[in-house]
């Protein structure tokens, strides 16, 4: 708390004072770029924002402004947050951010997805249970406090992280999936949807884990593909009553399904052909077009004089239509009971010929077309028990006589075996084919037909994509694409999970279902069964029961076993964060839809999908009003980031290494945030602190140095009172000009949520304030054209630093604030953060000016052309040279040229003299090109017409022609991209270039 007493000590002190004894002081100087440290400097902000309280400050000053509604999706906290989190996490922050700064009440709540298999799977990991048998062995009520206990187990790793990478968002009123008050507002989404009649049970042939004994959402079971080496058989069905004694031959994967086959299906308008094997004279029933995949059945030319194979012959065909209904003699005996219904040919569409015999077996509980398929042909029946030998751990039950007892997979070779016994196994080889594996316990799935309850989404499909319709997504192309297509395809929406630790599906039924209440609220559970409710999960209310309205002599309902998908919870989060409508109901309905929303693009199938459909069953309405959807983080390699595989950095090395905000600055200025992938390059972090963060540090610190030489020199100043309107100096004019057009865009497309044109914008001014005014107004800067010019650039470019802070605040949360605490010195009564600031709006007396960036930036293509030419002539810019002639049809710059502009040109080429010059033939000829990748198709034969036409346009025409971008050559209309106009340098008669 000394005051420094020269120039060295406050330089010892660094960047930051945040004594408040000297706030209203002056600038304090500070270190060297090679001594400024990134990472240990956002750490002293860290600091401070604790100090002050800096998140709850910008709460309590934005109260009574408009509410911006932002919904944050809820992530696990069993892990580790990873580049995707910290990507998704930057966006919200960059967006909730200039929220806050236009003037908007932004409330942001962490949430925890508490439940589902991801916890379950930590917990049979640790304690090995392997089967259903297993957890009941331990209870249900052990079982689910074990899952509670580690929950949270890396939520203060979570807070640290996130809060280190300057993101603020309220984690002490987070909210948990596993809440009772989110629970309860969960069972009030079930309910209505129960009451409107879009609730229904049945099965569904869902992709099922056999290692966690519950079945996967189609997005769940995508997750995880790999290629492996499966059977590939073929087995004979033979006819009853054919003539010919022939056998319709299926192909299949899945060895393990057959005992439970109850009828084949053909395409009802493919060709089938009976083909006559001349060795064993086996008849055989194939699809024409697949004869060449039956062994021995293709005729063959030998090689090297010996004889091909004659192949089968054909003694007959037929269309599917004319199979449909045939009945064929069962592979096995266990399903003997369905012989009235079951084991002969149906017809279906799904039915293709790019592999396989054209056969297919079916066995409807292991296939969502077997299923559908079986049941259009009266098979089995909706309701009726299904022929499903399987248990919940994947083991054939008794019922399979053969196998009982065997792990379906490890059953294929036996059932080969038995089959080739048979007779019946017509060839057996194998393939290597994509498959999915349980995404938690990297097991293979199987397709198994579970007892499911189900949202009727197919029915909402026309009303989910009316209200997509009035989203707006960036990019724009993966709602009108990919999620439209989504939504237009969903089918009916299982929700439930025979799992433990979730919220559990509140309905009581009695045994066959004929009775059933479904529970809405915690009142409504303790009113009907008389008891106190204090927790909803399984093992507080499995043993509750509810009297039949029938009277005491009908049995009670009981609570049905299942637990919610946790992605009907995440799905429910608008509601159940606020405890709709049990609490804040009018301010839930002011908020709804949410402001704004950003995920992954993992996430179109996912929390994207259960948002919209939830929204829409409840309320006919989106969930959301804008998403930011990014795309992947991979590794440098373009491959997936794997832990195992150790193949990226961890994300806290790279910030501890060059700190958070150039993290940020890197993803957010990527292709991710369109939506693309992006391949992390821990190379491409420190290219944003070298070529971004370092200049504009440069920048800031020779401001920095030069206010305070001024001051030494000339006595007490105020930097932030000078009269910025009546600069006179072109290149003030145009960096505060540059600055007004800045915050425009900035805010024009950050209303649009398209943050990969914002950051561009901003990249490009530092380079513009860096490279041109700060390196052409060196001298300036430093009093060479006296104290009056100087206080007046001194002023400007103080001005356009605060600004910029301001701008830049939302995306560099920390160095922004480093640089602002020190600007905001020379500025008493000043907000105490850059982050309670408004976002700059155009200054009074300002203009935007485009004339004058105009000719500033053309004023740079001439430096860097006349660089080039320099380079080319190897004449080093040390060489001066004598004259420099710049040639250019707009007056009004060939005016600032050689006025305002002529003295940064001479001095940056070092040049003596510079000429200007409008009439463009006098430096060069003009001739046209026709452009062949345009006109090539279009012209034909008369190509060579048209370009001996074109050479013989005059001057005049061709000047016209850039003017109208339209001329008729030849008797052809030639549009803007049709004709290239070429300048070629010439020497002006009577000069050298010497």
């Amino acid at each position: 708390k000394t005051r420094p007493k020269n120039r060295r000590q406050l330089r010892s002190l660094g960047p930051l004072l945040f004594c408040q004894e000297t706030m209203a002081d002056f600038l304090v100087d500070v270190k060297e770029g090679k001594d400024f440290s990134f990472p240990k400097e956002e750490d002293e902000i860290m600091k401070f924002w604790s100090d002050i309280e800096a998140f709850e400050q910008q709460l309590k000053k934005t109260e009574g402004m408009p509410e911006f509604s932002f919904y944050d999706g809820p992530p696990f906290a069993t892990g580790m947050p990873h580049y995707g989190h910290i990507l998704a996490g930057t966006i919200k922050d960059v967006v909730t951010r200039y929220a806050s700064a236009t003037g908007r009440h932004v409330v942001r709540r962490f949430g925890w997805d508490c439940h589902g298999l991801p916890v379950e799977y930590e917990i049979d990991q640790k304690l090995g249970i392997k089967s259903k048998d297993d957890v009941m062995k331990m209870g249900i009520a052990a079982y689910n406090e074990e899952c509670r206990s580690i929950v949270t187990r890396y939520a203060k790793e979570w807070e640290t992280i996130v809060g280190r990478m300057g993101r603020w968002i309220d984690f002490k009123n987070d909210y948990k999936t596993m809440d009772p008050n989110f629970m309860e507002s969960v069972w009030w989404v079930f309910k209505t949807l129960f009451e409107k009649g879009k609730v229904y049970r049945g099965f569904k042939v869902m992709p099922y884990s056999t290692t966690c004994n519950t079945p996967l959402s189609n997005f769940e079971a995508g997750l995880n593909y790999k290629d492996v080496s499966d059977p590939a058989v073929m087995v004979s069905f033979p006819l009853i009553d054919d003539k010919d004694n022939a056998a319709m031959v299926a192909w299949t994967t899945t060895p393990w399904t057959l005992p439970s086959n109850v009828a084949l299906c053909v395409n009802p308008t493919f060709k089938y052909v009976k083909l006559k094997d001349p060795a064993t004279g086996k008849v055989y029933i194939v699809g024409e077009s697949r004869i060449s995949q039956l062994p021995g059945a293709a005729a063959t030319t030998g090689k090297k004089g010996k004889p091909g194979n004659v192949g089968f012959e054909r003694i007959g065909e037929m269309l599917g239509t004319e199979l449909l209904g045939k009945k064929y003699v069962p592979l096995f005996d266990y399903y003997k009971e369905l012989e009235a219904t079951a084991f002969r040919v149906c017809n279906d569409l799904y039915v293709t010929d790019d592999s396989g015999t054209g056969v297919v077996h079916q066995a409807p509980a292991f296939g969502e077309d077997d299923y559908r398929c079986c049941i259009a042909h009266g098979i089995i029946a909706k309701g009726d028990p299904l022929p499903c030998p399987v248990d919940d751990n994947g083991r054939f039950l008794p019922i399979v006589t053969d196998f009982a007892g065997q792990y379906v997979k490890d059953a294929d070779k036996d059932i080969l075996v038995r089959l080739k016994a048979d007779g019946r196994l017509v060839n057996n080889t194998s393939m290597v084919h994509s498959y999915p594996f349980c995404w938690r316990s990297d097991t293979p799935l199987i397709y198994k037909a579970v007892p499911s309850w189900f949202v009727k989404v197919e029915e909402m499909r026309d009303q989910v994509c009316a209200n997509n319709l009035k989203t707006s997504w960036v990019p724009a192309v993966v709602k009108e694409k990919r999620f439209h297509n989504w939504l237009a395809n969903a089918h009916d929406w299982a929700v439930s999970r025979s799992r433990y630790w979730g919220t559990p599906i509140p309905i009581w039924a009695n045994p066959d279902f004929t009775e059933m209440k479904c529970i809405g609220s915690i009142a409504e559970l303790e009113a009907l069964t008389g008891e106190k409710i204090t927790d909803i999960h399984r093992h507080f209310i499995d043993h509750l029961e509810i009297p039949s309205e029938r009277g005491p002599n009908f049995p009670p309902l009981k609570r049905v076993d299942d637990v919610f998908d946790c992605w009907f919870e995440s799905g429910s989060m608008p509601y159940a964060q606020a405890h709709y409508p049990f609490e804040n109901k009018e301010h839930f309905e002011k908020t709804f839809p949410a402001d704004f929303i950003a995920e992954g693009l993992d996430q179109t199938r996912g929390w994207f999908y259960t948002l919209m459909v939830l929204s829409t069953a409840l309320f006919d309405k989106p969930a959301f009003k804008n998403l930011i959807c990014n795309g992947l983080v991979l590794a440098a390699d373009g491959k997936k980031m794997s832990k195992r595989l150790k193949n990226y950095p961890d994300p806290m090395e790279v910030v501890n290494k060059y700190g958070a905000d150039a993290l940020r600055l890197y993803l957010i200025n990527s292709p991710v945030v369109r939506a693309e992938p992006l391949a992390f390059k821990e190379a491409g972090v420190f290219a944003v602190v070298k070529d971004v963060f370092l200049p504009w540090y440069n920048a800031y610190r020779f401001l920095v140095q030069n206010a305070i030489r001024y001051r030494e020199e000339h006595g007490e100043v105020s930097l932030a009172s000078v009269d910025l309107s009546k600069v006179d100096n072109v290149l003030d004019r145009w960096i505060l000009a540059a600055t007004q057009t800045l915050t425009r865009e900035v805010e024009e497309e950050m209303e649009a949520y398209r943050l990969y044109n914002v950051v561009p914008r901003l990249l490009t001014f530092i380079e513009q304030l860096t490279n041109i005014y700060v390196r052409f107004n060196r001298k300036r800067l430093k009093g060479a054209k006296g104290p009056e010019d100087t206080l007046r650039a001194l002023g400007t470019l103080y001005s356009v630093m605060v600004t910029l802070c301001k701008a830049m605040a939302p995306c560099t949360p920390f160095f922004t604030e480093t640089m602002y605490q020190n600007l905001r010195r020379c500025e008493p009564g000043s907000e105490e953060s850059v982050h309670f600031c408004p976002y700059p709006k155009a200054a009074a007396g300002l203009k935007e000016d485009v004339h004058i960036q105009e000719s500033v930036k053309r004023m740079q293509t001439v430096i860097d052309t006349g660089r080039v030419l320099r380079e080319k002539h190897t004449k080093p810019v040390k060489v001066p040279l004598k004259k420099l002639v710049v040639v250019h049809t707009d007056d009004l710059f060939l005016a600032d040229i050689a006025g305002e502009l002529k003295e940064y040109v001479l001095e940056e080429l070092n040049v003596r003299e510079l000429e200007t010059c409008n009439d463009v033939l006098q430096y060069a000829t003009i001739k046209a090109e026709p452009n062949w990748a345009n006109l090539g198709k279009r012209l034909g034969k008369d190509m060579g017409k048209v370009a001996g036409a074109m050479k013989a346009l005059t001057i005049e025409q061709l000047k016209q022609y850039e003017v109208d971008q339209t001329i008729e050559v030849a008797g052809y209309t030639m549009g803007p991209d049709d004709i290239k106009v070429v300048r070629e340098f010439k020497l002006p008669a009577g000069r050298t270039l010497e």
